[in-house]
Parts: structure tokens; C-alpha cells; sequence
């Protein structure tokens, strides 16, 4: 998973469209897979550090929990219907969101297409 977060975060650095639309977005992102916590602590739409955890101390806005099949899934190329998106993957109850949902919908797009970096052949 960590490999995974480090291609994302590269392919992040290549992505001057995600700068802009992320230029505001300074803030620390809860990503939990089956457990395993990584706090993605984003400076002015990049991708400064990645934490692993379980730490009680880091602070963070908001995460997205979800298991690794699942996430598996949504980084398919073309992912099946309900692994698209990551609402999608709410609602079938693949995934959870939690903390500032206000800060989540404002940066929708940003977060969406960061995670979407995960996807084979997207961030290449």
C-alpha cells in the first residue's frame, strides 16, 4: 500500500493541473485500509509526507476507510459499477467517510482525482 501512496504521490508531482485546482488545500488526509492508517499530509496540493500509523496524535480533516479489495477495485483501469467513485463505494458500503464532509465536498475534485492516481496507467 505504501508503494501504491508513493506512486500516487509522483504521479501527483507530475500533475500541474492538480496543483492548481489543489493550490488551496493544505491539510492532513486519513486514508484507513483494513486498519492500517496513512495520514497523506498535503501542502499547497502536493503531497509533502506520507505517516504511517495507528497514531492517536496525528490530527486530521477528514479519511476514507475502506478494506484493500475494495480499493483494489476502484483502481482498476475501468472499475465495475460501485467502485467508480468513492461516494459510489459508500453507498454500496465498500467504504466509509468520516470528519469535515464540508471540507471533503469542497475539495472534491482535487481529492477524487489525487486517489484516482492509483488507477494502472494513470499515474504513468
Amino acid at each position: 500500500m505504501h508503494d501504491t501512496l508513493k506512486e500516487i504521490q509522483a504521479g501527483l508531482d507530475r500533475s500541474p493541473h492538480l496543483h492548481r485546482i489543489g493550490a488551496l488545500f493544505s491539510e492532513t488526509v486519513l486514508l484507513k485500509v483494513d486498519g492500517q492508517e496513512f495520514y497523506l499530509v498535503f501542502e499547497k496540493g502536493r503531497i509533502d509526507r506520507i505517516v504511517e500509523g495507528p497514531s492517536k496524535k496525528t490530527p486530521y480533516r477528514f479519511g476514507f476507510v475502506t478494506d484493500a479489495e475494495a480499493l483494489r477495485a476502484f483502481w482498476q483501469p475501468l472499475p465495475a459499477p460501485g467502485f467508480h467513485d468513492i461516494f459510489a463505494m459508500v453507498k454500496i458500503g465498500r467504504a466509509d467517510i468520516v470528519g469535515d464532509m464540508l471540507l471533503l465536498v469542497k475539495n472534491l475534485r482535487f481529492f477524487k482525482e489525487v486517489l484516482a492516481l492509483g488507477r494502472e496507467g494513470v499515474a504513468a
